[in-house]
């Protein structure tokens, strides 16, 4: 099993059980660049993938574990707060990029994890690693846009959704709930205190 010994110390426990945040969180290009220099000199096969990761579930989790298939080595891209509000709008993420970089370092197949923040230049972490492969998924990149990014990877790999809900249906689904609830109880006992209010204003 590879272990944080063949590092010599660098990111040590990366490639352990050990599920251990300042470990596999790197923090800015140079650590990053230097990792993935290490691995390559190690000949490590690189697997590159990104995304917002709200509201975990089992999807994001398989999508980990099938992305790894393809290579040694799996970097997760976690796009900062700002650079997700500008994407799906003001209400998302529901839950904060410290949260969500700490839990995508909690699944056992990722190696290494990257914020990427919004002034970011565009596909900056993957001209950054270059990686062996780049995972992504149809909704991730139009098939012009995969093929201008095969001059920075080995190859892309498009996977298929892992569950049958994403975070954004779980989403409408909730709101979905809350609006019924709403109906059903809190409107008629608004409707009534209104009435009541009315009627006794007019004496």
């Amino acid at each position: 099993m590879l272990s944080g010994m063949i590092f010599n110390g660098f990111h040590k426990g990366i490639f352990s059980n050990e599920t251990n945040f300042d470990n596999r969180y790197i923090k800015n290009e140079a650590a990053m660049k230097k990792f993935v220099n290490h691995s390559r000199g190690l000949g490590l096969k690189i697997v590159l993938t990104s995304g917002t990761y709200d509201m975990a579930h089992i999807g994001h989790a398989r999508y980990f574990g099938e992305a790894k298939k393809h290579g040694d080595i799996l970097i997760v891209g976690v796009d900062s707060d700002e650079k997700v509000r500008a994407r799906k709008g003001p209400d998302r993420p529901v839950v904060p990029e410290a949260e969500r970089l700490e839990m995508v370092c909690h699944l056992r197949p990722v190696d290494a994890v990257f914020l990427k923040h919004y002034k970011s230049p565009k596909w900056n972490l993957i001209k950054m690693v270059r990686p062996d492969v780049l995972i992504a998924t149809k909704e991730t990149y139009d098939k012009g846009q995969l093929q201008g990014l095969k001059k920075y990877c080995g190859k892309v790999v498009v996977l298929n959704p892992q569950a049958t809900t994403s975070t954004s249906a779980k989403l409408r689904r909730l709101q979905i709930g809350m609006a019924s609830k709403f109906e059903k109880t809190l409107l008629p006992k608004m409707m009534t205190a209104v009435e009541q209010a009315l009627k006794e204003i007019k004496g």
